[in-house]
C-alpha cells in the first residue's frame, strides 16, 4: 500500500490551471480524471519514464476518497498486477502525470465540455465494437 502520490514539478501548475479553467472542484478531481482519462487511452506506459516527484502531493485518501480500491484496481488490470506489487503506486503517477499532459490540450474547453466530450468517445469506441 501507499501514502501519497506526487505529480512531477511540471503538472504542478498544470494541476491548478485545470482546477480552475474546469471548474469541477478541488484539485483532487482533476487528479482523478487525469489517470481515469489516461488509463482510457489504452497505453501502456513504462516505469523508467517516471517523472520526477518534486510537484503537488497527494495523500492517498485524499486522492481517491473512498475509491482507491477501484483505482488500483483499474491500474492493476491495466497492467496485470497483483494489488500488493510494489510498482502499482508508480503505475499510478505515471498515469497521473500522462493524464495531466493530454488533458492540458482541452484547457480551452471547461469542465462539462471536456467531460461530454470523453464520454461521447466512450460511446464511439463501444459502438465500434459492437
Amino acid at each position: 500500500m501507499f501514502n501519497s502520490i506526487t505529480t512531477s514539478e511540471a503538472n504542478r501548475a498544470v494541476v491548478t490551471e485545470l482546477t480552475n479553467k474546469f471548474a469541477l472542484g478541488a484539485e483532487n478531481i482533476i487528479a482523478r480524471l487525469a489517470i481515469s482519462y489516461s488509463l482510457a487511452q489504452d497505453v501502456k506506459l513504462e516505469l523508467k519514464d517516471l517523472q520526477d516527484a518534486k510537484g503537488k502531493t497527494y495523500p492517498a485518501k485524499i486522492l481517491f476518497g473512498n475509491h482507491l480500491e477501484v483505482y488500483m484496481a483499474m491500474v492493476c488490470q491495466h497492467y496485470q498486477l497483483h494489488k500488493t506489487d510494489k510498482d502499482v503506486p508508480k503505475y499510478i503517477k505515471l498515469h497521473l502525470d500522462h493524464g495531466l499532459q493530454e488533458i492540458i490540450h482541452y484547457s480551452n474547453s471547461d469542465g462539462i465540455d471536456f467531460l461530454m466530450k470523453a464520454i461521447e468517445n466512450g460511446v464511439e469506441e463501444q459502438l465500434s465494437l459492437l
